[in-house]
């Protein structure tokens, strides 16, 4: 009965019929979402998780490690993109420690969640042991759990990590029962000599842990302590009913992992962009998704969230604001 009432409302809007096109599927899936014919966003949020990973030590990067705790003290300083877009946008942003290779002085406005300091290294065992594994996805729940106190109900996830489209492609890789050269991208901006370098390393790992199997397992062996915390964290999303704002390649993967056990979970994801990296068309298209924008973004940070948080709003504003063809005295067409 909702979805008839929210798409008559969409369709007598002052408009030919379908002419809003994507933002019309937008508005009514975010009215399905919030059980409503008036939709509202309401204190939208923006959570960062950042980790090292064991594997980054393999030379699968362009960039060396240190370069994630400097970028989360850029983030507390206000100096990155995801902050750019986010005071732009009005939106709330939330900095976690899931896992970075060093000691952050007490006193910064960072939500410490750190389980160890960076995955462990793939080439020699799993990225995390159970019990890490475990505490990841409680302690993304656990940051999505509080920003769900203040009463909001649209978050986006955004990561930073060296290392982590490693984490990602072999997840995607395992998950779809893909080859992995089809999952593994240029991520930090590597040349060709450096991609097939980072092929043959992923190759590797996947030889080593052959006999994994099971979502769990692969998150475990292969996965990121920031990208299992993002899991953990959209699954709260979920159970809160929130609006889910899902960025790139890490972010997808991530909510592959949450799909793969609830497949309902899509109903309240929106995919922002299609990223730069090479095989996120590939996993969106796995996926049965449509991503909002498409900019050859490769950041990470969230920041496709934040840019496509005005059309998300704006999808709103038409369905609450827009007049219909009754009360603004508009002939409709016979």
């Amino acid at each position: 009965m909702l979805a008839h009432e929210l798409q008559h409302k969409i369709d007598f809007k002052t408009k030919p019929l379908g002419a809003l096109g994507f933002l019309e599927q937008l508005a009514h899936k975010i009215g399905m979402v919030q059980q409503t014919t008036s939709p509202k966003l309401i204190q939208p949020h923006m959570a960062v998780f950042a980790a090292d990973h064991g594997i980054a030590t393999a030379g699968v990067s362009a960039y060396p490690q240190e370069v994630t705790y400097q970028m989360v003290m850029n983030f507390l300083g206000g100096g990155a993109a995801i902050n750019v877009f986010c005071k732009q946008n009005n939106i709330q942003i939330k900095i976690v420690d899931a896992g970075v290779n060093f000691d952050f002085p007490e006193g910064l406005d960072l939500i410490d969640k750190k389980v160890r300091k960076s995955s462990r290294n793939m080439l020699e065992e799993p990225a995390m042991t159970i019990e890490e594994y475990k505490q990841a996805l409680e302690n993304g729940k656990s940051v999505v759990k509080e920003i769900a106190e203040i009463g909001c109900n649209v978050i986006g996830f955004g990561e930073m990590g060296i290392g982590n489209t490693s984490s990602s492609s072999l997840m995607m890789s395992q998950l779809f029962d893909i080859p992995i050269a089809d999952c593994v991208g240029r991520g930090t901006g590597l040349n060709d000599t450096q991609l097939q370098k980072k092929i043959e390393i992923l190759s590797q790992v996947i030889a080593k842990h052959s006999n994994v199997k099971s979502v769990d397992e692969i998150v475990q062996t292969f996965g990121g302590l920031e990208i299992t915390q993002m899991i953990g964290a959209m699954q709260e999303a979920y159970d809160q009913n929130m609006l889910i704002l899902i960025d790139g390649f890490i972010a997808t993967v991530a909510i592959s992992v949450a799909w793969k056990k609830n497949p309902d979970i899509l109903n309240n994801c929106i995919f922002c962009h299609v990223s730069d990296e090479y095989a996120h068309i590939k996993l969106l298209d796995l996926l049965g998704q449509k991503a909002l924008l498409n900019l050859n973004l490769r950041v990470g940070e969230g920041t496709g969230c934040a840019l496509a948080y005005p059309i998300i709003q704006s999808a709103v504003n038409f369905l609450n604001e827009m007049s219909s063809f009754e009360n603004a005295n508009v002939s409709n067409k016979e």
